[in-house]
């Protein structure tokens, strides 16, 4: 059975956050409120749990989850082959509406489906996905919608779609933008923007000149 908590009521969040905490640690599926869409979050370093939030989506291993951060020094832990360009784009636009397609360290022992050596990684800029990240450390999060359906603004639309596959939900009211997060690549020597989204094209070239669009 399901359990939702209201975070605009401060001891709701507080239970909730402490609620959600340990069902990560067991294994269990949570939904998040990000900046941009509500996410549904599990432990990235299970992959029985990762594998969970697959079947929750229906959603297959060809499309990997991307990972949450609580924080940019994360990354260090996380990523090889970091580029200047990269750090620049963390620096403008985190926490933000920007995911990072980067290749991850060799030695992590994780399986978020087939990254083929990458990991898409973004560090969010809401309070209460913060907290909890910081709580539990990296999340493998993906938007809380079945595969094919709109990614939900708020809460009442994730559970609507989600149901019982989600042990805890965090309900942080409607969504900042509504819109997903737009994802750089910066495996290679020049960001490639792959999906244009709460970031616009113009605002990342500002920051790095020579930023490509993708096809």
């Amino acid at each position: 059975m399901s359990r939702r908590y209201d975070c605009a009521d401060a001891a709701d969040r507080a239970t909730g956050l402490r609620e959600a905490a340990s069902a990560i640690r067991r294994g269990e599926l949570v939904v998040v409120p990000t900046d941009t869409v509500y996410g549904i979050a599990a432990d990235a370093f299970s992959a029985e749990a990762v594998a969970g939030l697959f079947a929750a989506k229906g959603r297959g291993r060809h499309m990997p989850s991307p990972v949450l951060v609580g924080s940019p020094t994360t990354l260090h832990g996380l990523v090889t082959d970091f580029s200047e360009k990269a750090w620049e784009l963390v620096d403008a636009f985190w926490p933000g509406g920007l995911t990072l397609v980067a290749r991850h360290q060799p030695s992590l022992r994780w399986d978020l489906g087939e990254t083929r050596g990458t990991v898409a990684v973004r560090m969010p800029l809401h309070p209460v996905a913060i907290e909890l990240l910081n709580a539990t450390g990296p999340l493998a999060v993906s938007s809380a919608n079945k595969s094919g359906q709109p990614a939900p603004g708020d809460c009442e639309d994730a559970e609507y779609q989600l149901g019982d596959s989600v042990a805890v939900y965090l309900d942080g009211g409607k969504a900042e933008h509504g819109v997903a997060s737009s994802i750089v690549d910066v495996t290679g020597k020049t960001p490639v923007l792959l999906r244009a989204g709460a970031v616009s094209l113009e605002q990342l070239r500002e920051v790095v000149p020579d930023l490509e669009a993708g096809s």
